[in-house]
């Protein structure tokens, strides 16, 4: 079956389309897509994982079309970026 494997960094994006077998769990895909050897700053015992946006276990199975997606820490607090953009637009005036 053909499923996808997606990452995300500031610069990069990574989108693969790889072939696994029925049976392949969302940890399987990960590593044999290739993408551990190309970002080995993913760590799966910390990296929080998920399948179409839905957290997910590295156990759980995956089903045809499917896109799992590896999740890396947020940097900055989502609480306080609408208030910095106020706090710059208010210092233009």
């Amino acid at each position: 079956m053909q499923i996808a494997v997606a990452y995300s960094e500031p610069a990069q994006q990574v989108w693969l389309r790889i072939e696994v077998p029925d049976e392949c769990t969302v940890q399987d895909a990960i590593e044999r897509s290739g993408i551990l050897r190309q970002f080995p700053e993913i760590d799966l015992a910390t990296n929080k994982v998920g399948v179409f946006g839905k957290l997910a276990k590295l156990d759980a199975g995956l089903k045809p079309g499917d896109r799992v997606e590896i999740y890396r820490a947020i940097i900055a607090d989502p609480a306080t970026v609408p208030r910095r953009r106020m706090e710059d637009d208010d210092d233009d005036d």
